[in-house]
């Protein structure tokens, strides 16, 4: 992954093979990634560079990040719980996601039209990071598949590698087993992503 902020304006985030290439996702969307890169550094925001993306920080909290695919370009916010998004523009990354995160586009130009909107995000978000606003803990219940239950019961082991992770790890654990439709695919799955939870990580991290 790169280290270097202009790299990834230049050369993509370093985190595939088509880093460095004019299939690169970043140069697809380079005008308005550049755009959303103004209007954070207008904001006052710290650029930095964190998980290969560009990241802006403020009060020393992550306040947004930007990413590129193939198909769109985004900002996220990063601490979506707090976001009350009057404009209703802001969307969920996934399926699974709890909180709307962030702005998705498909069209350079979109980010000029959206650009009011942005600042008065990242502008109440500066907010909540100079006043240490932290979004209440909702209890977080996790069904876990029995089988998951059973393996924990009987690995000591693994039981106190996975009660030490966080809830949004043991809730990727519920996720990827439970995609399973049999019994013996669950087993099989677990037994693969033991040394995972061993490791303190997530069922999608590398």
């Amino acid at each position: 992954m790169i280290s270097d902020i202009e790299d990834y304006f230049a050369k993509g985030c370093g985190r595939c093979a088509r880093f460095a290439t004019d299939d690169c996702s970043t140069r697809r969307w380079q005008r308005g990634l550049a755009d959303l890169r103004r209007i954070c550094r207008d904001m006052g925001l710290l650029e930095t560079v964190k998980w290969g993306h560009p990241c802006f920080v403020h009060a020393d909290r992550n306040i947004a990040i930007l990413g590129a695919f193939r198909g769109d370009f985004r900002i996220s916010f990063m601490n979506a719980a707090l976001m009350t998004d009057p404009a209703g523009v802001l969307e969920r990354p996934g399926p699974n996601t709890r909180h709307p995160s962030m702005i998705r586009f498909t069209d350079t130009g979109d980010v000029a039209e959206r650009e009011a909107v942005i600042r008065s995000y990242l502008a109440d978000a500066m907010r909540h990071a100079e006043a240490g606003t932290r979004a209440p803990k909702a209890p977080a219940e996790i069904a876990l598949p029995a089988e998951l239950v059973a393996a924990l019961d009987a690995d000591p082991e693994l039981a106190e590698a996975f009660q030490s992770l966080t809830p949004g790890r043991q809730r990727s654990y519920a996720i990827a087993l439970g995609a399973a439709k049999k019994t013996e695919t669950r087993i099989a799955r677990i037994a693969k992503l033991r040394d995972r939870i061993i490791a303190g990580k997530g069922a999608t991290e590398r």
